[in-house]
This record gives C-alpha cells, sequence and structure tokens, in this order.
C-alpha cells in the first residue's frame, strides 16, 4: 500500500490532500478556540456546532457544479486552479485572526469550504483513472488517512496558534506557507485528459445538484452507497463538534486536552481506514461496514452512560490533571472506538461506489455522493445545534448518536449492495 507514495500517479494528489486538508481544520480549530474564548459556554457550543455547518454548506450547493466541471475538464488542471485560488482564502483568514474577527474567520472559513467542494469530485474521481480496481481500497484508505492526519497537526496547531488569545505571527506563517506547498504539490498532479469534453455544464447549481441526485437514486447500488459513505461524514462532523466543549465546558480541560483528543479521534479514523483496507485486500467487500455501524452505535453509548450525570468541571485543570482522571481515559477509550469504526465503514463503501461509477460521469457520481454527504453533514450539524441550544446535554447528544448509530448498522445489514466485480482478468 505504502508503494503508492512513490509513484507520482498518486503521490501528488495524496500530498495535495493532505496540505488541503491541514489548513481547512487549522483554521477551524484556531476559530473553535476563539470562540470559546470570547463567548459564554451555551453560545460556545452553538457556535462551534454552526462553523463545522457553514464549512460544509457550500458541498451541498457546488459539489454539482464541480462534479460537472470534473468530467468535462482535465481533473489535474482543475486542482490547481482551485489550489491557487485557496491562497486568496488563506490571505483573508490571516486578516481575521490578526484582527480576532470571528465573523471574518467565518467567511474564511466559507471560503475554505466552497474550495474544498469543488475538489471534492476531483480527488476522488481521479482515483480510478489512476489505479486500478483492487488498488482503490488502498488508495482510498491512504487519502482518508492523510485527511485524519491532517486534521491531526492542524488540530494541534490550531490549538497552539489560538491558546491565550493567540499569536497573529505563527498563525500567518503556517497558513501562507502550507497553502503556497499545497499549490506546488497540484502542479505535479499528471493530466488525466478530459472524461466528457462535450459536456455542456450547467451553472444553474440547484438544477444540476437536483440532476445528480436523481441520477445517483435511479442507481440502487450507488445510492446505497453514498448513503454509507454519508452515514461516516455526518458521525464523524457531530463528534468532532461536540468534543471540544465535551472536553473543555464538561471536563475542565484546556486547549491541549482538547487537541490531543482530537489528534486520538484523527489518528483512530486513520487506523480503521487502514483496517478497512486490509479487509478489501482481496477485493471490495462491504460485509465489514454494518458490523462498523454498530461498534459505532456502542461507543457513543458508552460515552453517553460515562457523561450522564457528570457535573461541569468547577475549575480548569492541567494537562496532568486532566488525564490523572479515570474518566478522561474510558471517554478517550469511546472516541478511538468510535473513530476507528468509522475509518472501516468509509474506506469500502466509497472503493465501492468508485468502482461502480462510469468513467464518462465518475466525476459526477462522486459530486452526487458529496452533495449527500453535505446533507447528512448539514442536516446533523443543525439538529444538533438546534437541540443544544433548547437545552439538549453532552450526554443526551451521545445517546442520540447511538441510536442513529444502531438504526444505521440495522439499515445495512438489511440493504447493503452486493460487492462490486473485481479487475478483469
Amino acid at each position: 500500500m505504502l508503494a503508492l507514495l512513490t509513484q507520482r500517479r498518486f503521490a501528488p494528489l495524496f500530498w495535495t490532500q493532505f496540505l488541503a486538508a491541514f489548513n481547512d481544520n487549522f483554521l477551524k480549530n484556531a476559530l473553535i478556540f476563539l470562540i470559546m474564548a470570547k463567548l459564554s459556554a451555551t453560545e460556545a457550543q452553538t457556535r462551534i456546532t454552526l462553523a463545522g455547518g457553514i464549512f460544509i454548506l457550500p458541498f451541498f450547493l457546488l459539489s454539482g457544479l464541480g462534479g460537472q466541471m470534473a468530467d468535462r475538464f482535465d481533473k489535474a488542471r482543475m486542482a490547481q486552479r482551485l489550489k491557487l485560488s485557496e491562497l486568496a482564502a488563506s490571505a483573508l483568514s490571516v486578516a481575521g485572526f490578526v484582527a480576532q474577527s470571528i465573523p471574518l474567520l467565518f467567511l474564511a472559513l466559507l471560503l475554505f469550504g466552497t474550495v474544498s467542494s469543488l475538489f471534492g469530485p476531483i480527488k476522488y474521481g481521479i482515483l480510478p483513472d489512476c489505479l486500478r480496481k483492487h488498488e482503490l481500497p488502498a488508495g482510498n484508505a491512504m487519502i482518508e488517512g492523510a485527511t485524519f492526519i491532517a486534521i491531526l497537526l492542524g488540530t494541534l496547531a490550531g490549538g497552539l496558534a489560538s491558546r491565550n488569545g493567540g499569536d497573529p505571527a505563527p498563525f500567518a506563517v503556517a497558513m501562507t506557507l502550507i497553502s503556497l506547498a499545497c499549490y506546488g504539490a497540484s502542479l505535479l498532479i499528471p493530466p488525466t485528459g478530459e472524461a466528457a469534453p462535450k459536456l455542456v455544464i450547467d451553472a444553474n447549481i440547484f438544477r444540476s445538484t437536483g440532476q445528480l441526485l436523481a441520477s445517483l437514486w435511479a442507481d440502487r447500488n450507488l445510492w446505497r452507497a453514498g448513503v454509507m459513505v454519508s452515514l461516516f461524514w455526518m458521525f464523524g462532523i457531530v463528534a468532532l463538534s461536540l468534543l471540544p466543549p465535551m472536553v473543555k465546558i464538561q471536563m475542565g480541560g484546556d486547549e491541549m486536552a482538547v487537541s490531543l483528543l482530537l489528534a486520538l479521534f484523527a489518528v483512530s479514523v486513520g487506523l480503521g481506514s487502514g483496517l478497512g483496507a486490509f479487509f478489501c485486500r482481496d477485493g471490495i467487500k462491504l460485509a465489514p461496514a454494518p458490523f462498523a455501524a454498530l461498534f459505532i452505535a456502542l461507543s457513543a453509548a458508552d460515552l453517553a452512560f460515562t457523561l450522564h450525570g457528570m457535573a461541569p468541571a468547577a475549575a480548569p485543570k492541567t494537562v496532568a490533571e486532566f488525564f490523572a482522571d479515570a474518566t478522561t481515559w474510558r471517554v478517550a477509550f469511546d472516541l478511538a472506538l468510535f473513530a476507528l469504526a468509522g475509518g472501516v465503514l468509509a474506506v469500502p463503501s466509497f472503493s465501492a461506489a468508485q468502482a461502480w461509477a462510469p468513467s464518462a460521469s465518475r466525476a459526477r457520481v462522486i459530486a452526487a455522493i458529496n452533495v449527500l454527504n453535505a446533507a447528512f453533514m448539514v442536516l446533523g450539524t443543525l439538529v444538533f445545534s438546534a437541540l443544544q441550544a433548547a437545552g439538549l446535554s453532552l450526554a443526551g447528544a451521545a445517546a442520540l448518536l447511538a441510536l442513529t448509530g444502531a438504526a444505521s448498522a440495522l439499515w445495512m445489514f438489511k440493504y447493503r449492495p452486493q460487492d462490486p466485480p473485481g479487475d478483469p482478468a
């Protein structure tokens, strides 16, 4: 699997995604800690959940357009132009951090989400152009691993940059240098040619999005695989939005404690992605997916039991004090199991969708799945944000996640598609 990192057909895409995901999460976590420093506990929980929704919203609105553009034009050139435009979003984020302006940082986050939504159909649509079907699980696992290891590093960097109000200088240097490196990596992605050179792009984003979803719905296998991928992303974004207030407000940890548990979550998703690829080493298999959803439910249920009745921390704790508490380790175990199971769920589901998608419309299929992902994530963040604003406790949120995971597992046991065929002999 690691041999792919030495080959130009895969390595530049890997590093482009890695660096882009770092910057996304560096900005988002710096914003989260700035929100917690400036706002009350109740306001902070709602705004943090809203931040996740703002980043995801462009995926719902623009993925259809991105999928059409990725099929119509050369995917490598599209990636290069998008990463060039991301430099402007980086400059805006630097200005927002210097001014300590939450609205300006929200706008920068929206712009990063816009670039990512247009890049999504490219990064996953280009993999079947570069890899054989039996290599897709490994390629997807490495892209997922790159994403979540970047989340790890971006989380740690965001936490460090925003401690005690934040120092704009290291934030500005890191954001700028990583954006430039990301653009440089994109220049090395090999050209793919135009998958559908006669495709007429529909600028009406609502009509094109509706048509993409209708096409996905018409193919039972692709639709169900798309739902399985979307459930992974919904579980992930809700868990990540709940984690900072849970650690900092409920358990009394500081920014470093939040960063370390977010890092544990990211590493666990990466390990789970590798485990998912291992299960698919002899061909893409969807059988592990419902069991993964079941473990998501079990870990969320134990987290709910752990948090139930826990009073908010009376005073902040040092990192040593935080990790000296046995409850911290139980929460850490639940988070790691939740994330590990998520990685196992994601890899075979997305690999199956890529294998089933026709080559001339593959980017649009990926775009449709991205729209579905975004719909699940936006719905999840809005529902949990509204329930939190209405008084839902963190334990109640974890219990709701557990129920959703259990229902998802039952649905997958009954309705998951048959495994896709392997490479032709």
